[in-house]
């Protein structure tokens, strides 16, 4: 990464030099800005970061150089645009501005104001929603915070009734994961939640369990969201089953943002009550959340009176001041940057290609005798259970990481112990964006089943205990020279395709 340009970005500030590498916070200097002289109290403001912290300078090259030299394959994330990069690094970040447009606790507002109606305004348009029936809020700071706030939205704080997939099953954290004797999610410690489950013969989704436990457990929510199921969802019989409880449906599409913005896989909008998202996942945006809301008509009386959505005013309460203070004016100017990027034909692109890649990933380990959960998959990401060559994810992980291949061990369906899974979670995400097409994916298939097969070798000599594993394949002659070879051959190819940077 070149900090230098992202100077440019920031105003026409011109920095004086200094004969010193940090001036005396007593210096009093005239610089011309925008055409007026004007003092800098503290020439080290002016300083780049190189001059300024050499050593976290240091640290952010090195972290550019591994998104550079590296396969990025884990599925949650991406490469954001340049036009985001230039939000995030911009004057926005230096404006307080509680509260929501036109009705702030701080002045100087008028400009936050245009950005944020902006971007509600892009966020709407990206997914094909009508204003009238929808609204949107950008500020959550990410995707949990976003679905906490939801969740106090839609049922408040009295211990109401959540059903979210199990973790082990491909669900999420903040859908409500518990313990055997110990509440470990916020949704769990302030709501009373129950899991819905796979079916354990094909790892999918078991609707009719869904439905027998939503009518013994009465819910008032229903979460459709995942984090590594490889499937897509049938929302019209989530939408069936929570009518049937009276249950709100929230969709956490945190994952597949940008697959539905694309029109590649089915929408939630057409059933859901509420829909989350984070933005920098398969949204390439900024780190951050939105909430989707319904307004207008939610169903008709027994008498035949309209019951309304009353949701506008319980989401922004419960974003602010529920959870949270100011909102981080540069991550919404980002988001505002991102949906524009994915309404552009280059967007649907992009993302029919990343659908075409993560089929060929699971196709070509399938030809190389690797097992796939759910035996393939419908979006951007996939599982490979190791069970049947007996090599856990931890193990997997930590060997693809040493030659630069970076994805996460995950559960799958049947594994006897979360924290010991034997499955890792791989997506396409990122190596599409870099302009990889689906030749270039089997090439990334080899890699990751040489590694695997370096690991098996590793477990050979090293025995079961992660510890003694690693200490092999690190420190073992003979092994460390397969790695260093290895993660050259990886390197090289890696540094052929093109990373979004300023």
């Amino acid at each position: 990464m070149h900090l230098r340009p992202i100077l440019r970005t920031l105003g026409s500030v011109r920095r004086p030099h200094f004969k010193n590498k940090f001036a005396s916070m007593s210096t009093s200097i005239k610089v011309e800005q925008n055409g007026v002289d004007a003092k800098i109290s503290d020439p080290n403001l002016s300083l780049p970061l190189e001059v300024a912290d050499p050593e976290l300078y240091a640290l952010v090259n090195q972290e550019s150089n591994r998104q550079k030299k590296g396969l990025e394959l884990i599925a949650s994330e991406n490469f954001t645009s340049v036009s985001v990069l230039q939000c995030l690094g911009s004057c926005l970040t230096n404006k307080y501005s509680e509260g929501l447009p036109g009705a702030r606790y701080y002045g100087g507002n008028q400009v936050i104001d245009q950005i944020e109606l902006l971007c509600q305004k892009r966020c709407l348009e990206t997914f094909s929603l009508d204003p009238n029936l929808w609204g949107v809020n950008v500020q959550p700071y990410s995707g949990s915070p976003a679905n906490v706030e939801a969740f106090t939205a839609l049922i408040g704080s009295s211990r109401g009734r959540i059903m979210g997939l199990d973790l082990p099953d491909g669900g999420h954290i903040s859908h409500g994961l518990m313990a055997q004797k110990k509440r470990l999610s916020a949704a769990s410690i302030f709501f009373e939640t129950l899991p819905y489950h796979v079916n354990m013969q094909t790892g999918l989704i078991d609707y009719e369990e869904l439905e027998k436990s939503a009518k013994n457990f009465r819910p008032d929510i229903i979460i459709a969201g995942v984090t590594s199921y490889p499937r897509t969802l049938d929302y019209k019989r989530f939408k069936e089953i929570a009518v049937a409880n009276d249950s709100y449906l929230m969709a956490d599409m945190s994952h597949i943002s940008g697959l539905v913005a694309a029109g590649v896989i089915p929408s939630p909008f057409e059933y859901a009550d509420v829909v989350t998202s984070t933005t920098h996942k398969t949204l390439r945006g900024p780190r951050a959340g939105v909430i989707f809301y319904r307004k207008g008509v939610r169903s008709v009386s027994k008498s035949g009176e309209n019951i309304m959505y009353d949701l506008e005013e319980r989401v922004n309460a419960a974003v602010f001041p529920g959870f949270q203070g100011g909102p981080h004016n540069n991550a919404i100017a980002g988001i505002a940057a991102a949906m524009r990027l994915a309404s552009t034909p280059e967007f649907k692109n992009y993302q029919t290609r990343v659908l075409s890649n993560c089929k060929q990933l699971a196709e070509t380990l399938k030809q190389l005798g690797y097992k796939i959960s759910t035996d393939g998959t419908d979006v951007h990401m996939l599982l490979v259970d190791l069970r049947p060559i007996n090599l856990t994810g931890s193990k997997a992980e930590f060997t693809l990481q040493t030659i630069e291949i970076a994805c996460n061990k995950n559960t799958v369906p049947g594994d006897k112990s979360a924290m010991n899974p034997y499955g890792i979670r791989l997506g396409t995400p990122a190596l599409t964006t870099r302009g990889m097409q689906t030749q270039d994916i089997v090439v990334v298939a080899e890699f990751i089943h040489k590694g695997l097969q370096l690991a098996l070798d590793a477990q050979k000599v090293s025995g079961p205990k992660l510890v003694n594993f690693k200490s092999t394949l690190t420190k073992d002659p003979i092994f460390a020279d397969r790695v260093r070879i290895l993660k050259k051959e990886i390197e090289d190819f890696a540094e052929q395709f093109y990373i979004p940077e300023q």
